[in-house]
C-alpha cells in the first residue's frame, strides 16, 4: 500500500506508478480552475480575441515544451523536480534553493487561489468576513493534500468533470445573448495589453506548474504517457478555459472573474468553479511541501514529515490569502514568468544535453535508489540563473518568458563548456548526499 508520504526523498517504485489517464485528469485539473478563468478574463479585458488567442497559443507552446522535457526526465528517474535537480545542474545547495523558490512561488499561488475561492464563497453565501472564509478554504485544501496523491486523484475525479460541465454551460448561457462574431471582433473593454505581456502572463501563469511537472510525472509508467497527458491537459486547459474567459470578459466588460461567472452561470455554476479551484490548489500545496522537504534534507541533513510540513506551509498560504495577496496578481505573474523558466532551461540542458550525472543516475536507478554523491555547488548554474532572470526582466523586446528560458539554456551551456564543471561528473567536487 502506498505511503501518504509519497516518496519525497526517494524514487517512486514501479509498483506505485499509475496509468496515464489518472495522471492526465490531474494535469487538466491544474488548469481547470478559477485562476485560468482569471487569466483569460485578464487577457480579454486588455486584448482583442485574436490577440488573446495568440498569447494563449505562444504561452501554451512554451509550457508544453518545458513540461514534456522536464516531465519525461521525472518519469524516467521517478523523482520530484526539487530532488532531481540535485543531479540536473543544481547540486546540493542549488537544489535547496530550487526547493525554496518553488515553495515560495507555490505558496503565493496557493494564497491567490485561496483568495479567489474565499471571495466566491463570500459572494455566494455571505456570512463571515473574507479573511475567515480564506482560513476555512485553506483548511479544506490542507486536509486533502495531507493524504497525498491518492486523495488528490479522487478529488480530481469529482472536480474536473463538474468543471467541464460548467465550461459548456458558461458558453451556452453566458454568451447566448451576445453574438460570438461581435465578441470576437470587439475591441478590449479595458487598458491595452501587448502580445508580449499577454504571452508572459500565460507562461507565467503556469510556468511553475510546468517546471514542477516531475512531481506529477514521476508517477507515470512511460514517456508516451507524459506526452499524451501534457498535450491533452495543457491544450484543453489553455484554450477551453482561457478563451471562454476572454469571451466572457468581452461580454460582461469586466475582469472580475467571480462576478463574471456568477452573472453567467448563477449559484450552481459558481459552486462548481469553486470546487474546481480545490483541484489546482491541492497541487500548489503538494509541490510546495515537496520543495521544502527537499531543502531541509539538503541543507540540514534532516528528514521531516511531508504531512506535517503540509500543515505549516498551508497555514502560511492561508494567511497570505487572508492578507489580500490577490491584489498583486499581475505583478506576481511577471516575476514568475522570468524567474522560473531559467530553472527549466538549466535542468533540461544539464540532464539531456550535457548529461553530467546521467551515468550516476542510471546506475542508481538499477538499484532502485538515489545516487549517494552530488556536487556541492555549480557556479555556471548560479551565473546562468542570475543572467537569465535579468535578461527576462529588463529586456522587453519579444516575449520575456522565452527570453529568460533561451538565455538560461545558451548561457549555461557556454559557461559549462569553459568551466571545470564541464568535465565528467566523477571528476567534480563531490559531497555525500
Amino acid at each position: 500500500m502506498q505511503s501518504a508520504e509519497d516518496y519525497p526523498l526517494s524514487r517512486v517504485p514501479e509498483n506505485a506508478r499509475y496509468g496515464w489517464f489518472s495522471v492526465a485528469v490531474q494535469r487538466f485539473g491544474q488548469l481547470s480552475a478559477l485562476s485560468q478563468f482569471l487569466l483569460g478574463a485578464t487577457l480579454g479585458f486588455g486584448m482583442s480575441f485574436w490577440s488573446a488567442f495568440w498569447a494563449l497559443t505562444l504561452g501554451a507552446v512554451i509550457l508544453e515544451i518545458v513540461s514534456i522535457i522536464i516531465g519525461i526526465a521525472g518519469q524516467r528517474e521517478g523523482m520530484s523536480t526539487s530532488l532531481l535537480s540535485r543531479w540536473a545542474g543544481f547540486g546540493r545547495y542549488g537544489s535547496a534553493v530550487i526547493g525554496l523558490v518553488i515553495a515560495i512561488s507555490l505558496v503565493g499561488w496557493f494564497g491567490i487561489q485561496n483568495a479567489v475561492f474565499a471571495a466566491g464563497l463570500q459572494q455566494l453565501i455571505g456570512g463571515p468576513p473574507l479573511w475567515l472564509w480564506s482560513i476555512l478554504a485553506g483548511v479544506a485544501v490542507i486536509a486533502i493534500v495531507t493524504y497525498g496523491f491518492l486523495s488528490m486523484e479522487w478529488t480530481a475525479y469529482v472536480a474536473v468533470p463538474l468543471f467541464l460541465i460548467l465550461s459548456g454551460w458558461a458558453i451556452i448561457v453566458g454568451l447566448s445573448h451576445h453574438p460570438i462574431s461581435r465578441l470576437i471582433a470587439m475591441a478590449p473593454p479595458g487598458p491595452h495589453l501587448t502580445l508580449s505581456a499577454g504571452t508572459t502572463f500565460v507562461a507565467g501563469g503556469f510556468i511553475v506548474g510546468a517546471v514542477i511537472t516531475s512531481d506529477m510525472t514521476r508517477f507515470n509508467r512511460t514517456a508516451g504517457d507524459v506526452v499524451r497527458q501534457t498535450v491533452l491537459g495543457i491544450t484543453l486547459g489553455e484554450y477551453t478555459i482561457g478563451l471562454v474567459g476572454v469571451l466572457l470578459a468581452h461580454a460582461v466588460r469586466s475582469s472580475n472573474v467571480v462576478s463574471i461567472v456568477y452573472s453567467t452561470s448563477g449559484f450552481i455554476g459558481t459552486i462548481i468553479l469553486i470546487m474546481a479551484t480545490l483541484k489546482i490548489n491541492d497541487w500548489n500545496l503538494y509541490s510546495s511541501t515537496l520543495g521544502i522537504v527537499n531543502a531541509i534534507d539538503t541543507l540540514f541533513n534532516k528528514k521531516v514529515s511531508r504531512m506535517r510540513t503540509t500543515w505549516v506551509i498551508g497555514g502560511i498560504g492561508t494567511l497570505l490569502a487572508a492578507g489580500g495577496i490577490l491584489q498583486h496578481f499581475e505583478g506576481f505573474l511577471i516575476i514568475l514568468g522570468v524567474a522560473i523558466p531559467p530553472i527549466a532551461g538549466i535542468m533540461l540542458t544539464d540532464y539531456w544535453i550535457l548529461r553530467r550525472s546521467r551515468a550516476r543516475l542510471d546506475a542508481s536507478r538499477q538499484q532502485e535508489s538515489i545516487p549517494s554523491h552530488m556536487e556541492s555547488i555549480n557556479w555556471p548554474m548560479i551565473a546562468s540563473w542570475i543572467g537569465a532572470f535579468c535578461a527576462g526582466y529588463f529586456i522587453h523586446w519579444g516575449i520575456q518568458s522565452i527570453n529568460a528560458l533561451v538565455v538560461a539554456i545558451v548561457l549555461y551551456w557556454v559557461l559549462s563548456q569553459i568551466s571545470q564543471h564541464a568535465v565528467p561528473a566523477a571528476k567534480t567536487s563531490e559531497e555525500s548526499a
